[in-house]
């Protein structure tokens, strides 16, 4: 332990570096061993955390015995435990030991990799790791580095879309004159991730020129090329300039997947910059039996998953290949005297500062290389198809209790149902909300589950996204359990 004491400093002295590391380690499998006696969702209320601790920093050194006690009595009833196994909110946030490891390497070199010349491994080994999962993803050769286009790591989907943006800002007020910023307009269907709509903020556009364009429950909830063109042509005849289309595999609210293939087409015959996000179902297309919902990705000019969701890869990790990276770098690139070097002046290598917000940027890549050696393609198809085949088998549970309805077809590991409020369809849908609210927060307080719900065309309903790294038949089997009991009591209690 440091100690002020002493006549010298060593904050990284390699000693105590491995004892305390170990002790972590140590205190962290405890937490998995345990973590189904946790209450899923955090119990605490707000403001909890302020009267357990002081309320100014220590002037002396503490021990990490005591740290870790403190976390282990205050900081992990705080926690809302993401990696545990009844966890079937949102979209998961997955983790292996592998990515753990990988993690663990990544903060121990803590490199600062924004140009070749400061780590030149790390520039290399992410321009490597994103060829990789391009070619595990079947992305057309144009989006490797091989085909004068290329990958690179943000920390999530939101940072991507605004490069992208930025990047397609930027390449049509070149044209056009900065003062047209007024007139771009983004386009994206209604179910498109919140992220979009920031983006735009961050980047100028004005929000009320963003076209979140209505989805319908016979396509699946999915963009219509159809009513995308539409939209397209009436802000030409308006004045506008149509900029940047936002294509989704896998929406948040109900995995809708928009047809690639078709709104590319729109999208080149308008000349807009078109982006898939797929942060979620992205992972999926590694399999063959999902990679034809990425059919036609080779007419976008950028594409984008999180492996951080459903790869095993822990936070934070988000793949961004673009076609044309220049359009990037135009964007965002800026050369200060004081990093010029030699390698950068000879245009033979990538600075990858050029192609994010930020300047600084951490060692992720070594992270995501490390989840793909350790398991391998063959291992990871397998934990996919695992997720999948456990969300089918909750959908079938669903299915033979009358009381309940699968509100859509199941596309990958995300099942979204809801108790049926009765055959009165006047007041059916009001009593439906109040009904399955009450299931959701009958569930959730329990602490030994924790779910979250949409609404998609009005339709208020429960999701269950399966793919907690420790989750089990048992687990999706206790879930089913615990949302039948808790059902038979908002049913009993109901007022109709």
């Amino acid at each position: 332990m440091a100690s002020l004491s002493t006549n010298a400093f060593h904050p990284l002295e390699p000693t105590d570096f491995s004892q305390d590391s170990k002790k972590v380690i140590d205190f962290i499998a405890d937490y998995y061993k345990n973590i189904e006696k946790y209450p899923v969702l955090s119990q605490v209320k707000p403001g909890y955390l302020k009267p357990q601790f002081p309320d100014t920093a220590p002037y002396s050194p503490e021990s990490l015995e005591d740290i870790l006690k403190d976390i282990d009595a205050s900081i992990i009833p705080g926690l809302t435990h993401w990696q545990s196994p009844n966890f079937f909110a949102y979209f998961q946030a997955n983790a292996s030991t592998a990515g753990f490891l990988g993690e663990m390497l990544c903060s121990g070199f803590n490199v600062v990799n924004f140009g070749w010349i400061t780590s030149p491994a790390a520039t290399e080994l992410e321009t490597l790791v994103m060829d990789w999962m391009a070619k595990m993803l079947e992305l057309p050769p144009p989006f490797m580095s091989s085909g004068n286009g290329g990958g690179v790591l943000h920390s999530s989907t939101c940072e991507a879309i605004v490069c992208t943006l930025a990047a397609a800002r930027d390449k049509v007020l070149t044209k056009n004159g900065h003062e047209a910023i007024t007139k771009l307009v983004v386009y994206s269907s209604d179910q498109t991730h919140s992220s979009l709509q920031k983006g735009v903020k961050l980047v100028g556009i004005p929000p009320t020129n963003v076209r979140c364009l209505p989805t319908a429950f016979p396509e699946g909830f999915s963009l219509s090329p159809l009513t995308l063109e539409a939209a397209i042509r009436k802000d030409i005849k308006s004045g506008f300039i149509p900029l940047y289309l936002c294509g989704t595999v896998g929406t948040t609210a109900c995995g809708a997947v928009d047809p690639v293939g078709k709104l590319g087409k729109v999208a080149r015959k308008y000349n807009l910059w078109f982006h898939i996000d797929a942060a979620y179902a992205g992972s999926a297309c590694i399999c063959p039996e999902f990679r034809h919902y990425l059919d036609g990705v080779e007419l976008a000019d950028s594409f984008s998953m999180n492996p951080h969701k459903w790869f095993l890869t822990n936070m934070d990790c988000c793949c961004l290949w673009v076609q044309n990276p220049d359009s990037l770098i135009e964007s965002l690139s800026t050369k200060p005297e004081y990093l010029r070097n030699g390698a950068t002046d000879t245009l033979n290598v990538i600075d990858y500062k050029d192609w994010q917000i930020a300047l600084s940027r951490r060692f992720i890549a070594l992270k995501l290389w490390v989840v793909i050696r350790r398991h391998g393609l063959a291992t990871l198809r397998f934990h996919i198809r695992s997720d999948v085949k456990l969300a089918s088998y909750f959908e079938s549970l669903v299915a033979k209790d009358s009381r309940f309805e699968v509100v859509l077809p199941r596309k990958f590991a995300l099942v979204c149902f809801r108790l049926k409020a009765g055959k009165n369809k006047a007041h059916n849908e009001n009593l439906n909300q109040r009904l399955n609210k009450k299931l959701l927060q009958g569930v959730n307080e329990s602490g030994n589950a924790f779910m979250t719900h949409a609404v998609v065309g009005g339709v208020y309903f429960i999701r269950c996204a399966v793919g907690s790294t420790l989750t089990e038949e048992r687990h999706v089997e206790g879930l089913w359990k615990l949302i039948q009991d808790k059902a038979t009591k908002v049913l009993l209690n109901a007022t109709y």
